[in-house]
């Protein structure tokens, strides 16, 4: 990839995180999720906050998340102090065009799930490469490691190749916030995406697999693109 392109692609990263930002409003608690388009809504959100005495609070999917925050200011609460979160602004891998959604590209897919099912919205940022016809994977899977060698045969069942996910700068897999291991599953095909994520996530040793198909009626899409953000979804 040339520099024209991430540039073009940091854009509209830039462009949908910003739109995401205009939906909070002075008393929200926001769900504050993971990665690189989330990031530059979290940057207008600080602004917001500076420049307008906007009072929130974040709730937030993953480590790198809750450090982002408190490096910007944005100030936090615990899952276990709210009763409900307002909305969560959220990214990606997948989206296809019902909002079923493929995420853990970041190996937050978990927590992102639990924030997203306590949230009375739902709003997906993303660049226009994430949009597809239909959802093909890969899909992640965090699984407890003890149930490695199970979880791995089960999924051969389902046809299609298994990776255990490995780290970057460390020897061996990725280890996620929750002390899990992380699979990646690369199925011939998702015919059906709901089905899957159910039979998945029913795997004795799954904690949750990156398939999201339960939250498509509260969710919005943004999407940055070179003449604004789109907007899907309600």
């Amino acid at each position: 990839m040339n520099i024209t392109a991430i540039s073009t692609q940091d854009l509209a990263k830039k462009k949908a995180g910003y739109k995401a930002a205009e939906y909070i409003k002075d008393g929200m608690t926001i769900g504050l999720g993971t990665g690189s388009t989330v990031a530059y809504m979290m940057t207008r959100l600080k602004e917001r906050i500076t420049d307008e005495g906007l009072s929130v609070f974040g709730v937030t999917t993953s480590i790198q998340t809750t450090m982002r925050a408190v490096n910007l200011g944005i100030p936090l609460i615990g899952l276990e102090q709210v009763e409900k979160i307002d909305l969560t602004v959220d990214g990606a891998d997948q989206i296809d065009p019902e909002l079923r959604l493929i995420k853990g590209r970041g190996a937050a897919h978990v927590r992102e799930r639990i924030i997203a099912d306590a949230s009375a919205r739902l709003i997906i940022v993303a660049d226009p490469s994430k949009i597809c016809s239909h959802l093909t994977g890969p899909i992640p899977i965090e699984i407890i490691p003890f149930s490695l060698s199970h979880v791995i045969r089960r999924l051969m069942e389902l046809d299609g190749t298994v990776t255990v996910r490995e780290g970057v700068k460390k020897d061996g897999p990725v280890i996620s916030d929750n002390g899990n291991i992380v699979l990646d599953f690369f199925p011939d095909d998702i015919p059906d995406p709901s089905g899957m994520e159910t039979t998945i996530n029913m795997i004795p040793g799954v904690v949750s697999c990156g398939i999201f198909t339960e939250f498509t009626d509260k969710t919005t899409v943004i999407i940055g693109e070179q003449d604004g953000p789109r907007i899907i979804g309600s």
